[in-house]
């Protein structure tokens, strides 16, 4: 398995140059970027969907037991973006309703777990006051949803830069490892 992976290493370069390319994206073009996000997010997927499938049935070549969870994990993501190509609309407005929800049922949960671990725990208030922070950010994604929107494509901007860079970091580790399988003759 770990001849084909490090074999294979230029994919993580490919996914790694693609997701910063999408983070700037993202940041030169906020505020057009609130609809073209949707395709960008759809066009990421495919293409991310299609990589990580290359390498799931690579690795079934290899007899690697579960190399079906990788091609899965791969057609799910060309199958999601498919469908944002064809329900872009509905797939942003789903996409902040869920981040606004998510929001405000943590922070209750949060403000829940602070109160009931006040015996047992020390400055339970940041717990209280991280719920109280989140409630909020769900209740102005839902107030304000444009702001909360250019917000959203900024944070996707930085995770996918960050992403990107992480995964270039690992493709190069990766050559490496497979230079030294190669010298070694594996």
């Amino acid at each position: 398995m770990l001849a084909s992976l490090t074999k294979n290493w230029w994919t993580y370069l490919l996914r790694g140059l693609i997701g910063i390319i999408f983070g700037v994206l993202l940041f030169v073009f906020p505020k057009p970027a609130l609809m073209v996000l949707v395709y960008f997010f759809g066009a990421f997927a495919v293409t991310e969907g299609i990589l990580v499938t290359a390498a799931g049935v690579n690795l079934s070549g290899y007899n690697v037991k579960d190399w079906w969870v990788v091609l899965l994990q791969g057609i799910a993501g060309i199958i999601i973006g498919i469908v944002t190509f064809f329900t872009p609309n509905i797939t942003w407005t789903v996409l902040l309703a869920f981040i606004a929800a998510w929001a405000i049922v943590t922070g209750i949960l949060e403000i829940v777990a602070g109160i009931r671990m006040r015996k047992v725990i020390k400055d339970e208030w940041e717990l209280i006051l991280g719920g109280i922070l989140s409630i909020v950010l769900g209740v102005l994604l839902v107030v304000f949803p444009d702001a909360g929107s250019v917000g959203l494509v900024w944070a996707l901007g930085v995770f996918a830069i960050v992403n990107g860079i992480r995964n270039i970091v690992f493709a190069f580790r990766l050559k490496e490892v497979h230079q030294h399988l190669e010298t070694a003759g594996v």
